[in-house]
Order: structure tokens, then C-alpha cells, then sequence
């Protein structure tokens, strides 16, 4: 079993950001985390837990304080030995106090959110941090932690020299995972508001074949559509999503998938703080399972291992899904007991899955 938390303080709200956030405001802290607490102890039902992940909003925008009964509400948890407890951070709330605290809890992986080196770029996604600081503070928590990811948002614009620059930041760090994304203006963010827009689908196409190349060649394993580590570092957390694997979701918004249900939590602060912690939930049927399956097992560079479908399901991969005409025309490669999408064709994978599945 995996367990994500989410924490939905910030203390700014970046330009790009859909997630579900609000600005920190310290009257809520205390009732949101006796809320969390409260949750978890209703629903967590004892099972043992192999990985840990609070995201947001920005975790560590909590007090130092505020962090140390958000961790301790963790302890609840009945966890393996080898557990993989990651924490996000932004680099301007990074202190070696708490740095120490959540390793002290059992911490032991960090994802940073960096998003870029350049100053213009991290003006216009909303940031504030400096080039300088995202060393300085890298080097800080490398003295507490060994596994670290950096998150870092490319076409933002067309200009290839910055991408080419902020790999080369990213790689002197000598981080053991790192995850790309390309730039989407979503709905209900600053940057859609202003009326930004994205570049041409060519140019996105070209920075993501830089980036897989440059990273590659720098040992870094393509291991997921917008994620690379170095052999070993794979995120534990992550690969619980992308094998529909069974996971809680505690905290404002946050979505829960056991035994074929998908709990998702209310977006709404007030709600949630009155202890309304549901918006709805739904069983999946077993064509709905199967389908999110492919959708989230293909995401993998590996791909879906056929054997494990069947034994899972009943039927094989092959006779529920329109297999044999993407292999034919090279999208999809069957290698030995495993279906994956071709690699030249990853950047269009949700294309070749919706055809697949209809």
C-alpha cells in the first residue's frame, strides 16, 4: 500500500499551477492538520505501507512547528523497513532545521521543485528563488539526503538555449531523478488568464528529444514519459500510479484507489475543515480497470508485462485491446512478455492509446 498526503499552503501561488492550493495563512494550519489526522485514523485501515509522498501546495511552507505534527501524524502508519518517504519542497522554504526534523521522521526523499534556472522564466512561472540559491540550498539538503529529484518545466518558450543551459544546471548537480514536463496552460492558472500561450508543437517535440538524448547520455534511464534517475532511483511512489496499484489519498483533494474504488476528496478548504472530507467516489467496473491499466502501464518505457495482466484480469491484453494493427503499423513493439509503446513514438502516446483502447 502507498500513501499520499496533501498539504495545500503556499506561500506563493505560481503563474502555471492547477493543483489544488491556497496562500498559507496560519489560522488554518492547526485545524487542517487535526482534520488530516482525524481522516487517516477513520479510513487507514492498518495495511503496511511501502512508500510515503506529501505533495501540494508546498509542505515545507509549514512552520518548522507545523511540520513536526504533520510528521508525527505519519507515525500512525504501519510502514516496511525499506520504506521510500518523500517530501516536496520549493527551494526558497529549504532550511537545515528542517531539513534535520524530516530526516530525523524518517524522510529519506526529496523532490525540489526548481522548475528552471533562467531568471526570466522563473519570473514568469511565478517563482522567486535565484540560480545561486538553487545550488546553495541543492548542496544543503545533499548533506542530509542522497535521493533527490528536481522538477523542471521546459517550453515555456521556443528559445532552445535556455533549455540547453538549464540541463546543463541540472546535470552539474549530479541528482539521482529528474522530472521534465513540458509547459501546459491549464485552465483557472495566471498564465491562462493572461493569456499566454503555448509554442508550436514542433519546437516541444524537438526540446523533448533533447532532453531524453542529453539526459541519456549523461546515465540518466528514461524510465517513464517525463521521468529519469539513475539505475536504482526510480520513484518507488510514482510506479504505484503507473502500475494501478493501490494507494490512499488523505488531505484536500486528494484521490484514493482500493479494491476497484476511486475516493476523491473535497477541494474545499471550509468542508474539509468541518470534517466533509468526501466529494464522491466511484467503483470502477472491470473494462474501466483494464483501461486505466494501459493508460497508466504504458506510460512506462517498459511498458505492460502481459503475463501480469492476465493473471490479474482473466483475459489477455491481446484480446481485449486492438494490439496486432499498432504492432503492424510500429507504434506499439512486443518484446517478449512485454507491450510497450515504441520509443520514437512515446511523445505521442496518448494518441496511440486512445486509438488502442477504441
Amino acid at each position: 500500500m502507498s500513501i499520499y498526503i496533501h498539504i495545500p499552503f503556499c506561500n506563493v501561488i505560481c503563474t502555471y499551477c492547477d493543483f489544488c492550493k491556497i496562500y498559507y495563512n496560519k489560522k488554518y494550519i492547526s485545524s487542517y492538520l487535526d482534520n488530516l489526522e482525524k481522516e487517516i485514523k477513520e479510513r487507514y485501515k492498518k495495511e503496511v505501507v511501502k512508500t510515503i509522498y506529501i505533495g501540494g501546495g508546498t509542505p515545507t511552507s509549514l512552520s518548522l512547528e507545523e511540520l513536526e505534527r504533520l510528521l508525527e501524524i505519519t507515525t500512525i502508519f504501519d510502514t516496511y523497513s525499506d520504506i521510500e518517504f518523500t517530501i516536496e519542497c520549493n527551494v526558497e522554504s529549504i532550511t537545515e532545521n528542517k531539513l534535520k526534523l524530516m530526516k530525523r521522521y524518517g524522510v529519506n526523499r526529496i523532490s525540489i521543485g526548481v522548475q528552471s534556472f533562467n531568471d526570466k522564466i522563473i519570473e514568469l512561472l511565478g517563482r522567486s528563488h535565484t540560480k545561486e540559491e538553487v545550488f546553495n540550498k541543492i548542496n544543503l539538503v545533499k548533506r542530509y539526503f542522497n535521493n533527490i529529484n528536481i522538477d523542471l518545466i521546459y517550453a515555456v518558450c521556443d528559445d532552445m538555449n535556455i533549455l540547453r543551459e538549464d540541463l546543463k544546471d541540472v546535470i552539474s548537480l549530479n541528482v539521482n531523478h529528474i522530472s521534465t514536463y513540458s509547459l501546459i496552460i491549464e485552465d483557472h492558472t495566471i498564465l491562462k488568464v493572461r493569456g499566454f500561450e503555448n509554442i508550436e508543437e514542433d519546437i516541444d517535440f524537438e526540446m523533448y528529444n533533447y532532453i531524453e538524448r542529453t539526459l541519456e547520455e549523461n546515465g540518466y534511464i528514461h524510465y517513464e514519459i517525463s521521468n529519469y534517475a539513475k539505475r536504482g532511483y526510480e520513484s518507488r511512489h510514482n510506479l504505484t500510479y503507473w502500475n494501478n496499484f493501490e494507494y490512499y489519498g488523505f488531505g484536500l483533494s486528494s484521490t484514493s484507489y482500493i479494491s476497484g474504488v476511486r475516493r476523491v476528496n473535497t477541494k474545499n478548504l471550509r468542508k474539509y475543515l468541518k470534517g466533509e472530507y468526501l466529494d464522491f467516489q466511484e467503483r470502477e467496473d472491470k473494462k474501466r480497470i483494464m483501461e486505466n491499466e494501459v493508460m497508466l502501464g504504458l506510460r512506462k518505457l517498459e511498458g505492460i508485462d502481459t503475463l501480469s495482466f492476465r493473471e490479474k484480469y482473466g483475459i489477455s491484453l491481446e484480446e481485449e485491446f486492438d494490439i496486432d494493427t499498432l504492432i503492424d503499423d510500429g507504434y506499439l513493439e512486443k518484446d517478449g512478455n512485454c507491450i510497450r509503446i515504441s520509443k520514437k513514438y512515446m511523445y505521442v502516446s496518448n494518441e496511440i492509446i486512445v486509438r488502442m483502447i477504441n
